[in-house]
């Protein structure tokens, strides 16, 4: 069984290539085969997994159909197997929008990896276009990232509305996996009382896991390097969310191992 999950969030600098990162390390060191795909043409995500900027093939070759998504998964030097992007992206989006059937794009592309890894997470931008279309149509979940913003609620709410759209109209087996409270500094009322109206309006839907605010975020992602590897102790946060999500999917075996990762980081 395989499961991809659209990772998205209707505003920028919400962590949401942060959250695509240190999941897929966190699945992957659960004993999960993971493919992480970028669908922004800001290629942060592959920056993030090391790979260069004029990597070839990337997402947008695949998406013109001048390759295969199977031929287009680079490693990075930290590990992890990525399909990247770059700003040509941009270009295959709008090549896509003059195309029948363009929102099944993703997914007819999908197929061979979906044989071929356990699990499969997009990143993707923070826009309602068609990548983003084509992301919901692809996956099987999808997690929302927010900020304890106001606008980040708003663009929460959007989110919402995006996916329930894509659900009814695209693509009936989508289902929201979860809303997760990221970037937020616990010591405030704002992010506090940000939880609580997540909590009361959204129910069981919010993970219980928050991710707090720290440096060591982005400079794990200018080293190229999980934060599982780059700061281990700062990785806690990201391994309670790993065994959140293996909670709300069907991976017993991959559970147990995340769970006792989570216990010796923790100790």
């Amino acid at each position: 069984m395989s499961t991809t999950i659209a990772i998205l969030s209707q505003k920028g600098g919400t962590g949401k290539t942060t959250l695509t990162r240190s999941l897929s390390e966190g699945l992957r060191r659960a004993g999960l085969s993971v493919l992480a795909i970028d669908a922004d043409p800001q290629g942060n995500l592959s920056e993030y997994f090391g790979i260069p900027a004029d990597a070839f093939p990337t997402l947008g070759e695949v998406l013109a159909g001048r390759e295969r998504a199977v031929d287009a998964i680079h490693t990075g030097p930290g590990g992890g197997e990525v399909i990247p992007a770059n700003l040509g992206l941009a270009e295959a989006e709008l090549m896509l929008a003059g195309k029948i059937g363009r929102e099944l794009t993703l997914r007819n592309a999908l197929r061979e990896p979906k044989r071929r890894f356990d699990v499969i997470l997009i990143d993707c931008p923070p826009t309602l276009g068609l990548l983003t279309v084509n992301a919901l149509v692809a996956s099987d979940k999808a997690i929302l990232s927010t900020q304890a913003e106001h606008f980040s609620e708003q663009g929460a709410e959007q989110a919402m509305e995006v996916i329930g759209l894509a659900r009814e109209n695209l693509n009936p087996e989508l289902e929201l996996l979860g809303l997760l409270l990221n970037i937020a500094d616990m010591r405030t009322n704002h992010a506090r009382s940000t939880l609580e109206t997540m909590r009361e309006q959204f129910g069981d839907l919010v993970f219980d896991t928050v991710i707090r605010r720290s440096i060591v975020y982005p400079e794990s992602a200018r080293a190229a390097k999980p934060i599982f590897d780059y700061r281990k102790r700062k990785s806690l946060d990201y391994a309670a969310l790993t065994v959140e999500v293996l909670e709300r999917l069907d991976y017993p075996a991959a559970l147990a191992e995340a769970r006792k990762h989570f216990e010796e980081l923790a100790a």
